[in-house]
């Protein structure tokens, strides 16, 4: 158990606010660097930072990469160990400058928390994202039960995922009031939405076919026709407990607040998930199905800029390179096409596109 040093306590309170008001930094990032200097205190045991050394940083190096990850009981990765290192030679570097710290760490020492390139590479290689279907997720919605009020709810919150691609955060915290179902549109305000990067944009539901629209909109009339919900209800209330005949906590209805936390809905994608006999896909790869989805249309450049701004992406690149990577199975189709002879026609749109990239790249 790693002793308690209240010398780094304070500095590193310090520190916490600095990244949070100078910086901007939110409470999650925060609480990744908290956990990567608390790793870094228990293989020195919270030995004062005055006295830090480049050889504690070597020496926790090669500790965290015999580290196991007690979930999965696997060496933990090497992109676990860049962003821990990272946190770890910013903040060093961020004390160096500090009275009564400048005299003992030099800006260089930070530099002992670097990974090699090798490592670095590894890190930061791009791998085959696990992406379900659109015809996937279609089963899923046929293949989950109505019967309750929960059960239409769960059903509700996987079919606007799956027109929208809201992240998880935002799911969590819709009202109804962000709604317009005449236009077709949610409203991701970030005053009361919990967008990423606070960005507000609006979304509208994009056509997937199936049941999806209609399962939502049922859900948004029942809302309000059955339960009673005004416009600043949660979109997707959490489940209201209460006590049943025996004393015992049970499902009693919904609950007039919304989500505090993103577990739940993440529990709702795998129990619906696994109800279809499907592997698990959380909610955010449904962001990466919609662009792939977007790709099989064809779309103009106009239209993808559109698609694009409908995931909330400042920029068309973000939308590209985050979520546009060509599944393998397909890069192989599209390749023995070409290989095939497949006649070649020019596309002014991808021409245009190819020039745009190349300019951003340069």
């Amino acid at each position: 158990m790693t002793k308690h040093n209240a010398a780094n306590e304070r500095i590193k309170h310090d520190y916490f606010a600095y990244l949070k008001e100078a910086l901007g930094r939110d409470e999650a990032t925060i609480g990744g660097v908290a956990k990567s200097l608390a790793r870094f205190e228990e293989s020195t045991v919270a030995r004062d930072f005055k006295r830090f050394h480049r050889a504690q940083a070597v020496a926790f190096k090669a500790r965290l990469g015999k580290a196991v990850n007690v979930r999965t009981g696997e060496r933990i990765s090497k992109a676990t160990m860049l962003s821990t290192l990272r946190d770890l030679r910013a903040f060093f570097f961020w004390l160096a400058h500090l009275p009564g710290f400048k005299s003992h760490i030099a800006y260089g020492d930070a530099d002992y928390f670097n990974l090699s390139d090798k490592d670095v590479a590894v890190a930061r290689a791009k791998r085959e994202k696990p992406v379900p279907t659109l015809a996937q997720v279609h089963r899923v919605l046929s293949a989950m039960p109505a019967d309750t009020v929960l059960e239409r709810r769960d059903r509700a919150l996987v079919a606007f995922t799956a027109m929208t691609g809201a992240r998880v955060g935002a799911l969590a915290s819709f009202r109804l009031e962000h709604l317009d179902m005449k236009e077709g549109f949610v409203e991701q305000d970030a005053r009361t939405v919990r967008t990423k990067f606070s960005r507000t944009f609006r979304t509208f539901f994009i056509p997937i076919g199936g049941e999806a629209l209609a399962i939502f909109t049922a859900w948004a009339d029942e809302l309000e026709r059955d339960n009673g919900w005004t416009r600043d209800g949660p979109l997707f209330p959490p489940t209201q407990t209460g006590l049943d005949e025996y004393g015992c906590f049970c499902a009693a209805g919904l609950s007039r607040t919304g989500w505090n936390t993103t577990q739940p809905i993440n529990a709702v994608f795998r129990r619906a998930f696994a109800a279809a006999g499907l592997d698990y896909y959380n909610p955010h790869s449904f962001r990466d199905m919609l662009v792939r989805f977007g790709y099989s249309l064809n779309l103009t450049i106009e239209e993808f800029r559109a698609w694009s701004q409908n995931l909330g992406h400042a920029d068309m690149m973000t939308t590209l390179t985050s979520y546009g990577r060509v599944p393998v199975h397909r890069q192989g189709e599209l390749i023995r096409a070409v290989g095939a002879g497949r006649a070649s026609v020019v596309d002014p749109d991808a021409v245009i596109l190819a020039r745009a990239l190349l300019a951003k790249i340069a």
